[in-house]
């Protein structure tokens, strides 16, 4: 689905419509990273494998529906376009599903609160696909250009960081703040539900605004001819061909690896944050602004260095650069030059470092997610298919590593140096979270690196990327021409 040439210049208006979408999938995003793990092991009092494990167990769901909904995206038809009757769907379930995540019936088992996380966990993130997917895919079909793909890709990012992070600080600021009966504001259960319903709320305003703010974009979308009826098993090799572009491959790889230390450190700042550098909730709310402040400069940042640098450079560049501040503020603890626990410098110092973290890391991951629509005619020369929503519902999943193999990973660490549940931080031996950020760093190190390099099997550039588009635009031409050519059979 080629955009129409005539159509208008995509407006700012228009991007942060489209954007604004992802405030719902950040909510989410910063519920499964930062919060469930804590809030089910510390203050419901289940294990820390069975938490993570439910949440793991979630992610193979995913696995399954993704490409599922990312295909009927591509293959649905409707005057609204292909997907936006998806985007629209998805709203009350999505919302519904969310708000009863952290408000569990009482008085359950360890096994019944695991399964009770890995059901209503499911409906979350298979609802949240149906925005996710077919609103990612809105992004090469609403233009073509290398250098606008970027910019649409960094709003969607931005945004994304706006829902999760102020979603984060509004919680760690307000819903945990300390009280006489929960002197650990991070330990208060009431907080937990309080973040559930403002969050269910904005992500179904969030959804609503972004899809009918890109719903008049619709008109300017040239669709594809419908799809032949085949059955399950050609279907599933389509999807496998599409799936074998080597390039997406080497991107999906470096996605899972990247994500899956992301969400590792998500879900272990708000411990070492509580257990290894002893802030308050307040300082937690700072902290989370370094997420915001990194995405914000992003929105300028990645755009400046793909036209700099390329693509896919960049982002391999940037990864490396992220892990380095990653992991500076525990490095620089182990060699006693990092300020101690209380010094009101100390919440400065790690914000600066977790600040170029995101700066690095949410640029790189602009980058991937333009790359990835990159693909979109480089596959439709192959194949002969648009395919979209295929590609990013990979994409997707690929960001859900954060929230399932991160948060599993999060979760063994802090199993396996024993973190019991309803820890005291004033009276838990210091040695254990020193464990903690001893496993963690070498673990994040691996994972980043080992993940850019698989990004050098990415051959596309601007020049490769140009030459397709003209080449589909050409093919579009000679059909037409063919057509007209051909006589009408009613004629």
């Amino acid at each position: 689905m080629l955009t129409d040439p005539s159509a208008p210049k995509l407006g700012f208006l228009t991007k942060l419509l489209y954007g604004s979408g992802s405030i719902g999938y950040g909510i989410k995003d910063v519920a499964f990273r930062s919060f469930l793990l804590l809030y089910y092991n510390q203050v419901v009092g289940v294990r820390a494998e069975l938490v993570s494990l439910a949440i793991l167990v979630a992610l193979v769901v995913d696995a399954i529906s993704d490409p599922i909904v990312g295909q009927w995206s591509d293959n649905i038809r409707t005057r609204w376009g292909r997907r936006h009757p998806l985007m629209l769907a998805s709203a009350i379930p999505a919302a519904g599903s969310m708000l009863f995540l952290f408000l569990p019936p009482a008085g359950m088992t360890d096994t019944q609160t695991f399964w009770y996380i890995l059901v209503v966990g499911c409906c979350v993130r298979t609802f949240i696909t149906f925005f996710e997917i077919p609103s990612s895919a809105l992004a090469p079909e609403l233009t073509s250009d290398y250098d606008e793909r970027t910019s649409v890709a960094s709003y969607r990012y931005f945004f994304a960081y706006l829902g999760g992070v102020g979603m984060a600080f509004l919680t760690l600021l307000v819903f945990l703040a300390p009280t006489d009966e929960y002197p650990v504001g991070q330990l208060n259960p009431g907080g937990y539900q309080t973040f559930a319903i403002v969050g269910a709320a904005l992500m179904f305003a969030a959804i609503l605004i972004s899809s009918l703010g890109t719903l008049h974009r619709v008109k300017y979308f040239k669709m594809p001819p419908p799809p032949a009826k085949i059955g399950a098993v050609a279907t599933l090799k389509q999807m496998g061909s599409t799936f074998s572009n080597k390039g997406f491959l080497a991107i999906l790889a470096f996605g899972v690896l990247k994500y899956t230390s992301v969400g590792m450190t998500s879900a272990l700042n708000i411990y070492f944050g509580t257990y290894f550098f002893e802030f308050s909730s307040a300082q937690l709310a700072i902290l989370t602004i370094d997420s915001l402040v990194g995405a914000f400069l992003a929105l300028f940042f990645a755009p400046f260095v793909s036209k700099k640098f390329g693509k896919r450079n960049a982002a391999f560049g940037l990864a490396i650069i992220a892990v380095c501040f990653a992991s500076a503020p525990y490095l620089l603890r182990f060699a006693g030059l990092l300020f101690e626990n209380g010094d009101p410098r100390l919440v400065a110092a790690v914000f600066f470092f977790s600040m170029l973290f995101q700066l690095c890391g949410v640029s790189s991951a602009v980058l991937t997610h333009a790359m990835i629509g990159d693909i979109v005619e480089e596959s439709q020369l192959r194949t002969g298919r648009r395919s979209e929503g295929l590609f990013y519902a990979a994409n997707t999943l690929m960001q859900k590593s954060t929230s399932g193999l991160g948060v599993f990973a999060a979760g063994m660490l802090v199993a396996f140096v024993g973190i019991d549940p309803g820890s005291d931080p004033r009276t838990l031996d210091p040695e254990i979270p020193r464990m903690l950020a001893l496993v963690y760093v070498p673990a994040l190190i691996v994972l980043y690196v080992g993940g850019a390099g698989l990004l050098f099997a990415y051959r596309i550039d601007r020049a490769s990327h140009e030459a397709n588009v003209a080449e589909l635009a050409r093919r579009e031409r000679q059909s037409a021409a063919i057509a007209e050519q051909v006589p009408d059979p009613a004629e």
